[in-house]
């Protein structure tokens, strides 16, 4: 899983809402009020700003409580959000916006599209089904089909959580059901993927696959119950149940610890606890195995054992069974 970081510090949430009182300014071409069903309503060309947030759409409506304070404006046909702050701008697309201005939470429904720029360069871009963006929380909610995008990075998931602090850096980023992350020509697979941002590590837990493509060509296939990358010290691990295919080699183990060679691929593979390795017909078990990819080749130590399958299974009539004697 080498490289595969969820480097998104760079996520600032499409939806700068602050939780202070602010003005509300809508204009448009027509605005009425339908007494009935107690909503304001918004028609062509409708602007609306709240602190830096500027929506743009075709019809609006703007719903209100008993006490007729106003409740949540809801942006009919694909309206579009933005806000700008410095070099950086953040912009949401949906077949519907709703912007609670009570609980402060924003919800885009429907092919909805969120992106983050520097400058003209989009940096991060997150599609799903429905998004939504609590101010008070810092807490994005993406459901539905989500995938992120950035740089070389992809990810895939059912639903995705994107937390913020008050200044709206990034805490962490979680990808849940049917996750996946592909980077280049690596690809993980998990239940569930956290990436937290302080500590700078990337766990996946849950039927965890990672595949890497070595320089050779071939692919090195790593299963378990729980994956974990650790970027500042370049240093990946697993546990329960952990299984390692690379070419003709089939581990197994409790824990695994590998550590990259200088380009950076999975090099170094250390099982402890009893493990065991097989080549053909051969399987070596152990208290603890290092495997080595490049030169490959690999190390057994603590009350090992040997087997070696069907050796006795040719008939050179030395023995009445076909099986390895004394010919006696």
């Amino acid at each position: 899983m080498k490289k595969i970081i969820l480097a998104f510090i760079a996520v600032i949430v499409i939806f700068g809402l602050m939780v202070q009182a602010s003005d509300l300014v809508i204009e448009s071409k027509t605005q009425s009020y339908n007494e009935q069903e107690n909503k304001l309503k918004f028609e062509g060309d409708v602007k609306v700003s709240v602190d830096d947030l500027r929506v743009v759409g075709d019809s609006a409506d703007v719903s209100m409580d008993e006490n007729q304070k106003l409740d949540t404006a809801t942006f009919y046909n694909k309206p579009y959000a933005y806000e700008v702050k410095k070099n950086k701008k953040r912009e949401v697309k949906a077949n519907i916006l709703k912007m609670s201005l009570i609980t402060k939470v924003v919800k885009a429904q429907g092919d909805t599209q969120s992106i983050v720029f520097d400058g003209k360069t989009p940096i991060v871009v997150i599609n799903a089904d429905e998004q939504e963006y609590d101010t008070k929380t810092g807490i994005m909610t993406a459901t539905g089909s989500v995938t992120i995008k950035y740089k070389e990075l992809d990810t895939f998931s059912n639903k995705a959580k994107v937390r913020t602090d008050k200044n709206g850096d990034l805490k962490d980023i979680e990808l849940i059901g049917n996750a996946k992350i592909n980077q280049q020509s690596n690809e993980s697979y998990a239940d569930r993927f956290l990436y937290n941002a302080s500590s700078k590590v990337l766990t996946a837990v849950g039927n965890t696959t990672s595949k890497a493509l070595m320089d050779d060509g071939t692919s090195l296939i790593l299963k378990a119950n729980r994956q974990e990358y650790v970027q500042d010290k370049n240093i990946f691990s697993a546990s329960g149940n952990v299984r390692v295919w690379y070419q003709d080699y089939y581990a197994i183990g409790p824990k695994l610890t590998l550590y990259p060679n200088k380009e950076g691929k999975p090099n170094e593979a250390y099982f402890t606890g009893r493990s065991s390795i097989t080549q053909g017909v051969r399987t070596i078990y152990a208290d603890k195995i290092m495997m080595t990819m490049k030169p490959k080749n690999f190390h057994a130590d603590g009350n090992t054992r040997t087997v070696i399958k069907n050796i006795g299974s040719g008939d050179n009539g030395n023995s009445d069974n076909g099986g390895i004697g004394l010919g006696l």
